[in-house]
């Protein structure tokens, strides 16, 4: 689907305009376009990303292949810039969905192959008029990647409320050990894909912020690097979430040795405390003709008596080792 959009003087003055008036606007110096690719065909893309605004086929080719790490390129005339939004979980697993950006002076094209909320949201706000149109094409991209960083917060909440969830059941006794690996795993995946995009996506919005662009106006520079500020702030909190959850795993790996420890000090003590018993039955089952208690009457008491008595020795010295 294309969506385009049409700006003159901060206002709304068209949209979703045919392809052939899409043409003209974009030949029109004094007007800002917005182009949102959302989910497009193969066709829809080709004719808006080479045929209307000719962009280089390389990035062309970086802007339909999934990028696995955000980035930015400088193509003189215009930006090209890969981020990546976590709207929300659509499935139990942690997923990331990538929004690129083709910043020019007078237009913004976005490709996603998903529905992104930062979007939506900025298109309601465009259709509304909600605060005015913005000037200039770095005005709408900063305030789509400001819904972006906004949309993030839920996110880290989630992750710190499972986080939490873990630490509890890792001091819980009645915990399963196979359903609490798996978590402790998928949990540390998460936190590690947020960290691994968040980190680039911060040196992305640094580069804007340092006005190494000339498609950056300088007075929208404070806004991009509050912009890389609350970058920081996620990654900050994202690694010290990840050394809780680390720290988390490290007490169940010490929780789960000590269990084994118990374990097998268990089956140590049942097996000395059963070896006196094993040792003089031993000795009395031998067939020998000259032992001295074979022809006695009183060979069962012997063996009887010699087996509670090193049996109850064998207690107490382990009762005084405090393995019982």
């Amino acid at each position: 689907m294309i969506r385009s959009f049409i700006f003159s003087d901060g206002k709304l003055v068209g949209q979703d305009l045919e392809r052939e008036a899409l043409r003209l606007v974009r030949a029109d110096k004094g007007l800002i376009l917005w182009v949102d690719l959302d989910k497009p065909t193969d066709e829809e893309t080709k004719f808006v990303l080479e045929t209307v605004f000719q962009f280089h086929p390389l990035a062309i080719e970086d802007c339909v292949a999934p990028n696995s790490l955000p980035k930015v390129e400088d193509y003189d005339d215009y930006l090209f810039i890969v981020t990546h939004a976590v709207d929300f979980r659509r499935t139990e697993k942690f997923n990331t969905t990538e929004l690129d950006f083709f910043l020019g002076r007078e237009y913004l094209v976005t490709f996603h192959t998903d529905p992104l909320r930062s979007v939506s949201t900025l298109v309601d706000r465009t259709v509304k008029s909600i605060g005015g149109g913005p000037r200039g094409p770095d005005r709408i991209a900063h305030s789509l990647l400001d819904l972006m960083m906004d949309n993030y917060a839920p996110v880290i909440e989630e992750l710190r409320s499972e986080l939490e969830e873990l630490e509890e059941d890792v001091l819980a006794r009645e915990s399963s050990q196979k359903s609490l690996v798996n978590e402790l795993l998928h949990v540390r995946g998460d936190f590690t894909k947020l960290r691994q995009i968040v980190r680039p996506q911060r040196d992305v919005i640094d580069r804007l912020a340092r006005g190494d662009s000339k498609l950056i106006r300088p007075k929208l520079l404070p806004y991009f690097r509050d912009l890389r500020d609350n970058l920081t702030r996620l990654e900050d909190t994202a690694a010290s979430y990840h050394e809780r959850l680390m720290m988390a795993f490290d007490i169940y790996l010490n929780k789960a040795a000590f269990e084994a420890n118990e374990g097998i000090k268990f089956l140590t003590a049942l097996t000395a405390v059963t070896l006196p018993a094993m040792l003089v039955g031993s000795w009395y089952g031998m067939n020998f003709d000259h032992m001295p208690e074979l022809h006695s009457s009183h060979g069962y008491m012997w063996a009887s008596g010699l087996t509670v008595v090193f049996t109850l020795l064998m207690v107490l010295y382990l009762k005084k080792r405090k393995w019982f």
